[in-house]
């Protein structure tokens, strides 16, 4: 295969992807799962927000997700600079690898390759954390929206709890791509090494996201009484 990449690399890259997409939608449409639950816990949040006039608790509880959407952004921000700066030291890099007793040969090419991988994956979490932040925002206002407890039962206050519903889970969602990346930019770590590695790496991440997602016991106490 001409370029720095072997057909190997390529194998493993295509399979890191169809990992990352597959659990993409497993974990969002695969029925019983934490992120499926927790929606529903979001839609039961709003309407019990509805409830109350005082709603000082629903928007500190907001205001806290929204500080984790944050954090998370800069610290993406973070690693990709760090990513950018470490193409500034290729050479090095290589010598490094071919001095460490792991049998590791790679090239310059194709440790800037990998490097900008890398800082692709933490560009694509930073514009989900920071969306995630801004439709935190965006639901803040819907919650002020919201009208008195009086209304309760009225069309009126049933809008008012759906928008402020969506719009929560949306902003959970794209918390949670943000969040599940951060997770295959762990497994990618593994190309550094070896294609060998970041195939290995993958399936342990997958399986870890697996099982905190369908067996686990967040779920089992996010769905009791169900």
């Amino acid at each position: 295969m001409p370029g720095p990449l072997t057909l190997l690399d390529a194998v493993a890259i295509a399979i890191f992807l169809l990992a990352w997409i597959a659990y993409h939608f497993l974990s969002e449409w695969g029925g019983r799962s934490l992120n499926s639950a927790m929606a529903r816990r979001r839609r039961e949040w709003m309407d019990r927000m509805s409830e109350r006039d005082a709603r000082m608790p629903d928007s500190i509880t907001n205001q806290g997700l929204q500080n984790g959407s944050a954090f998370f952004a800069s610290t993406s921000l973070l690693a990709v600079g760090g990513a950018l700066a470490a193409l500034r030291a290729s050479n090095d890099a290589v010598q490094i690898f071919a001095a460490l007793p792991l049998g590791i040969q790679t090239t310059a090419e194709l440790y800037d390759l990998k490097v900008l991988g890398f800082a692709g994956i933490f560009v694509y979490a930073f514009f989900k954390f920071v969306w995630a932040y801004r439709l935190f925002n965006y639901g803040s206002i819907l919650i002020a929206c919201t009208p008195l407890q009086e209304k309760r039962g009225s069309r009126e206050m049933e809008i008012a709890v759906e928008r402020a519903a969506r719009m929560n889970i949306a902003a959970g969602r794209h918390f949670n791509r943000g969040l599940r990346t951060l997770f295959f930019a762990l497994a990618y770590l593994g190309w550094f090494v070896s294609p060998w590695l970041l195939i290995a790496t993958t399936a342990a991440v997958v399986i870890v996201l697996w099982r905190r997602q369908f067996s686990s016991e967040p779920l089992a106490a996010a769905t009791y009484g169900e």
